[in-house]
């Protein structure tokens, strides 16, 4: 049953972790895009904040879905965890839900709402709110992690764990660095995404080689730099985590045998070192940056010295490389969440104390099979709507489109309204203006 009930865990927050990375990357993209709109006031500007906006739209809502799923596991499977430390580990998730998340929606309805209806500079400045609400609700919910991963600013008091210090929660160094990560990683996520879209779209000569080749500007060169990132700040958080977490990296750390006298003397004997599974998921986390970082400066390079357009096979590279950062991004949260095993919260609560009581195998199972099936329906579809709308293009955006581009042509493209000619020897309607002849 425990190994049920972790699987069911690891899949919905898997899944939801997927949606958020792009969220948050394309969510700062398009900050970037609707800024130059508002400064410039250019049109292919606009349009680009429109296409991409699209996009972010899409993958945000069906992860809202995925999110609230995950939502269910802490009082379905896991109450034992939110009684003994939910004084501590319910706070940063209730302000996350609260201010963060509800913000979020409010100020995004705005900005989808709001187009043609607020100012330009107004306009953008909501976008700006909407990705600080996202990028704040990162940081809330790494609090509550990081509290998993090094519990501090509490203390037992019958029976439960209760907040001594919220000031210590909010500052916990595991929390801190491992946000900081996150945030480049899904930062990597939506420089691939905005790469591998336009890339598709200039080997496939779909018609806006110009739009795309703007928007790969964008993206190709930003992509090395946080991939960069991304290793510099999960360096940072392994050199806390050896310290913090120190069971998690195995016979390398020298404190490991230290810690584990300690718990044995605590908790009794136990395996306190994490299944194998958490080594395998560390070396997948570091191969494919180690490839991002290669193709992007390769394709890098073909831009400056030839005309990148040109070269097919490397278009083609750029767009099978989207899956480069979801593998190295899971593989990093396995890595992160697995080696922390036998815990759920790391030196306090051991995860086969964290299930709720009188659960069955029959139940646990059937949950796994019903909330599995419904993330998994969630990211299929996620991305068969994603690969529709960016296939189609920008001629065919329904965000923000201007009122006289209500209809479409062939393929979705937007069309202005026929002009209708009107038989002189009938007289004209009421409804309509009088055509006079010269």
């Amino acid at each position: 049953m425990l190994v049920l009930a972790r699987l069911q865990f690891a899949i919905t927050a898997i899944a939801h972790y997927v949606f958020v990375a792009l969220t948050l990357g394309l969510v700062t993209y398009l900050v970037i895009m609707q800024t130059r709109w508002a400064v410039t006031g250019k049109e292919e500007h606009r349009r680009q904040t429109r296409f991409w906006g699209q996009l972010y739209l899409v993958n945000y809502a069906l992860g809202i879905g995925t999110g609230i799923v995950m939502e269910f596991q802490f009082g379905l499977v896991w109450s034992g965890l939110t009684h003994y430390t939910g004084n501590v580990f319910g706070a940063p998730l209730a302000i996350e839900t609260l201010v963060a998340f509800f913000a979020e929606s409010t100020l995004l309805g705005l900005w989808i709402f709001g187009w043609d209806r607020m100012g330009r500079v107004a306009h953008t400045v909501v976008l700006w709110l909407v990705a600080l609400t996202a990028w704040s609700s990162v940081y809330f919910v790494l609090t509550a992690n990081g509290f998993l991963n090094h519990p501090v600013g509490y203390e037992i008091v019958d029976g439960q764990v209760r907040l001594t210090d919220f000031t210590a929660l909010l500052t916990n160094t595991n929390a801190l660095s491992a946000a900081a990560h996150i945030m480049a990683g899904s930062m990597v996520t939506g420089s691939f995404f905005v790469v591998a879209v336009s890339a598709w779209h200039l080997r496939r000569r779909t018609g806006h080689e110009e739009f795309f080749w703007s928007s790969m500007k964008l993206a190709l060169p930003l992509a090395p730099v946080f991939v960069a990132l991304t290793a510099a700040l999960g360096g940072v958080q392994i050199g806390f985590s050896v310290e913090q977490t120190p069971t998690k990296y195995g016979e390398r750390s020298p404190e490991t045998a230290a810690v584990i006298r300690d718990f044995t003397e605590r908790f009794g004997p136990d395996e306190y070192l994490p299944p194998g599974i958490s080594r395998t998921a560390e070396v997948f986390m570091v191969i494919p940056a180690l490839f991002m970082g290669a193709v992007t400066i390769l394709a890098i390079l073909f831009m400056i010295k030839r005309n990148l357009i040109r070269r097919k096979v490397l278009l083609w590279l750029l767009t099978a490389a989207l899956v480069l950062p979801y593998l190295s991004n899971v593989s990093g949260w396995v890595f992160r969440e697995v080696g922390r095993q036998p815990w759920a919260v790391y030196g306090v609560l051991k995860t086969e104390d964290a299930i709720t009581p009188g659960l069955t195998s029959g139940t646990v199972l059937t949950s796994l099979l019903v909330f599995g099936g419904l993330v998994a329906l969630l990211v299929l579809v996620d991305w068969a709507l994603l690969f529709r709308f960016a296939r189609r293009g920008p001629d065919a955006t329904q965000l923000g489109r201007p009122p006289e581009e209500d209809t479409e042509g062939p393929g979705g493209a937007p069309v202005l309204p026929a002009q209708t000619t009107a038989d002189p020897s009938s007289p004209p309607s009421p409804s309509s203006p009088t055509i006079r002849t010269f």
